[in-house]
């Protein structure tokens, strides 16, 4: 059994598209990533999964509960942190932890103390006088107060300083370690790579990828970087800028100067052939960032 599954998962708003045959299945205990740029359908798989949304087609289940028929049963089970955080204004934040607490028929008050000191966030204060940082940090604690078996997390970071970015990744990796499963929405690829294990990309609603984050890292694009020495006339630069910029493999380049910047995937036998009729004064081959990959993923679309 899966801890999140969907199967053709399809959702129009109209005539408008939402997502199209979205097919996931994420294990019990998994950290999944789930990345696109914004308005790919990332908001729009949690809403249907949530059921805050009716699927148009297909089905989604969480722990093998259909997410439209046993939402309420669901939702007893899960975390939920949105995009934009908006509660009662007239409460304080632990009244509103309380409040959240009692429909699991829990006294959570230890570990509602905790986890504020933890994030260093102010239990007696007013919702509504809150800083949007505070509020993210009050859907966190929300999210996870009652250990849920999964937690589904829409774009977490945002408002967050870099310092609680931490402490929740901290945390979320302790909620994993007893047994969470953590989905994890995010526009930004260097924040899914912190700690999930694989990554499901979306693009104009439809997934076009999902791999593990091992495997992305250990394609074979290489970032290459290529100085030409100044004794090189304009006329040779420019030869050699455009053999460089047009070898196979080559999937994207820039060059300025008297450089060029390769994303290499070819073989590295012909880049260094063509590289020793050169004149160069340095050549750099490193591992590409996974943004980097990411991009080229999106780009072959």
């Amino acid at each position: 059994m899966y801890a999140i599954e969907t199967h053709k998962l399809t959702k129009y708003y109209g005539k408008a598209r939402g997502i199209v045959d979205v097919d996931l299945a994420i294990e019990q205990g998994e950290i999944f990533g789930f990345i696109g740029p914004n308005g790919a359908g990332k908001s729009t798989t949690i809403k249907t999964l949530l059921n805050f949304v009716y699927p148009t087609s297909g089905c989604a289940t969480i722990l093998g509960m259909d997410c439209v028929r046993k939402s309420s049963e669901i939702k007893r089970i899960i975390g939920y942190v949105p995009p934009e955080v908006e509660y009662y204004d007239y409460m304080t934040v632990g009244e509103l932890l309380r409040y959240s607490a009692s429909f699991y028929g829990l006294n959570l008050n230890d570990r509602a103390h905790k986890l504020a000191e933890r994030f260093d966030l102010p239990l007696d204060q007013r919702i509504d006088r809150l800083s949007t940082g505070n509020k993210k940090k009050t859907a966190i604690l929300q999210a996870v107060l009652h250990r849920p078996k999964v937690l589904i997390l829409d774009e977490p970071t945002s408002g967050l300083d870099p310092l609680m970015q931490q402490r929740m990744f901290e945390l979320l990796l302790e909620e994993n370690s007893r047994g969470a499963t953590i989905f994890l929405s995010s526009h930004i690829l260097s924040e899914v790579q912190k700690i999930c294990g694989r990554v499901g990309i979306i693009k104009e609603g439809r997934i076009i990828q999902i791999e593990e984050i091992r495997k992305l890292r250990e394609r074979q694009l290489k970032r290459v970087k290529v100085e030409f020495g100044h004794e090189v006339d304009d006329q040779a630069l420019h030869e050699a800028l455009q053999t460089v910029c047009g070898l196979p493999g080559v999937v994207r380049h820039s060059a300025s100067g008297r450089g060029a910047e390769l994303l290499y995937g070819g073989k590295p036998g012909q880049l260094l052939a063509a590289l020793s009729r050169m004149e160069i004064d340095n050549l750099t081959v490193e591992e590409p960032s996974l943004e980097e990959i990411f991009m080229h993923y999106y780009e072959e679309a």
